[in-house]
């Protein structure tokens, strides 16, 4: 199967996708490398009239891919009565103009905070505005039903249910990075692609919802209150899930109780060094972990993207860091390393930090005000600083802090 071809998901219900590669776009948002990719779904429901719910991005080539498969099963944007917009961020309405521009007959439908940015983003003003409760019948048994889910992750988002086909349609909400091929559904993933989706599934949530766990978690409950029968869910990124379509909301909500605990029983060392004096610690310090059995992921920045140090740290329940000081302060990519955790709202974790300095030292404080500034919420072991290159002294502290967190690690982990 081709990798851009249109799929029909229930009768009168079909997908349609736009796969984004590296090389298309660089980073996704700016920020994060997709080396796999990731995909656009967008959806239309076929009654009297025709829905297309959650539309793709305007990068180059990525409407002509949906209209082609639009082809495929003979529609056109003629038939688009509705389009539906979940959610306005441009990866998801950037199709918008163009698909107006060939059939200006279209009405947009959103929630009333989303059709400012419809006019702001697009000066299109042909708007139907909807809240949680209120449902649009498409004809021929095809009612389309939305429930607002605010802040997950822009404060304007919803979801659709279409109630014959008890498909819900959630946007950026379960989604994951990497590209969709031959595999589309859960129930098509054979145990490596099963181990990539969760992976990129993880990565997503972190790199781009992980701040707003508190609103998904709000957001299950309150779509779970509703009672609906779900058959599928298809979000805007990712992979469809039908066989266990609540799988990817357990999924979700365990990721999003990482912000508060219980986390995983592993630890995360992030590390740098500007002359190798820092770095003589490093091997010390994973051996300490490694004596209690304790998982532990290793990165060095600026080598490794915030992008894949985020989820390992997010699900961990304590982090060790490495910093030389840096003209007074910590090393420069540590900080910014920290500004991310701040941002995606790491937090909760126990932490030991280690370094070494010059003339003096300093990265110590300028970390506990990051830590402060952004209510992290850590518990701090006491950190390991030396002078110039490490003793055997400072090697044996260095194991046995190390092994004393895990050992905490692990008794974290029996009390949960």
């Amino acid at each position: 199967m081709s990798q851009h071809t249109a799929v029909t998901l229930k009768q009168d219900v079909y997908r349609f996708v736009a796969n984004v590669e590296e090389e298309d776009i660089d980073l996704f948002e700016g920020i994060w490398p997709i080396p796999h990719g990731i995909s656009m779904n967008s959806y239309f429901v076929q009654g009297e009239k025709g829905a297309l719910i959650d539309l793709v991005c305007a990068w180059e080539g990525t409407p002509v891919k949906v209209l082609d498969q639009m082809k495929e099963k003979s529609f056109s944007v003629k038939d688009v009565h509705y389009a539906v917009l979940n959610h306005m961020e441009p990866d998801h309405t950037g199709f918008l103009p163009l698909l107006m521009e060939k059939n200006p007959e279209i009405t947009v439908v959103c929630t009333e905070k989303a059709a400012k940015l419809v006019k702001s983003f697009y000066n299109i003003d042909r708007i139907m505005t909807v809240k949680s409760g209120d449902s649009l019948d498409l004809g021929d048994g095809k009612v389309l039903h939305f429930q607002e889910i605010p802040n997950v992750h822009w404060p304007e988002t919803m979801v659709t249910y279409e109630s014959q086909s008890r498909i819900l349609f959630t946007c950026d909400a379960f989604g994951g990075f990497g590209s969709i091929e031959d595999a589309i559904f859960d129930d098509q993933l054979n145990e490596g692609q099963k181990k990539f989706y969760y992976d990129e599934s993880l990565r997503y949530y972190v790199d781009i919802v992980g701040a707003f766990s508190t609103f998904v978690l709000r957001a299950i409950d309150k779509v779970a209150s509703l009672n609906l029968p779900i058959d599928i869910i298809a979000p805007a990124h990712g992979i469809i899930y039908r066989k266990n379509p609540m799988e990817i909301v357990e999924r979700y909500k365990k990721f999003a109780t990482y912000m508060e605990g219980p986390c995983e029983k592993e630890i995360t060392l992030v590390w740098s060094s500007m002359y190798g004096n820092t770095e003589k610690l490093v091997q010390t310090i994973i051996d300490g972990v490694r004596s209690e059995n304790v998982d532990i992921n290793i990165f060095r920045v600026p080598q490794d993207h915030s992008s894949y140090i985020l989820p390992a740290a997010y699900r961990s329940s304590a982090l060790i860091l490495g910093m030389p000081t840096y003209e007074y302060k910590m090393f420069p990519p540590m900080a910014y390393t920290i500004d991310m955790f701040g941002r995606k709202h790491v937090y909760n974790k126990k932490v030991l930090r280690f370094g070494s300095y010059g003339w003096s030292g300093g990265a110590q404080k300028e970390f506990e005000e990051l830590v402060e500034k952004w209510k992290l919420k850590w518990t701090m072991v006491d950190p390991i600083e030396w002078e110039g290159s490490p003793t055997e002294a400072t090697h044996r502290k260095a194991f046995e802090a190390a092994a004393a967190l895990a050992r905490e690690v692990k008794q974290m982990a029996a009390v949960h």
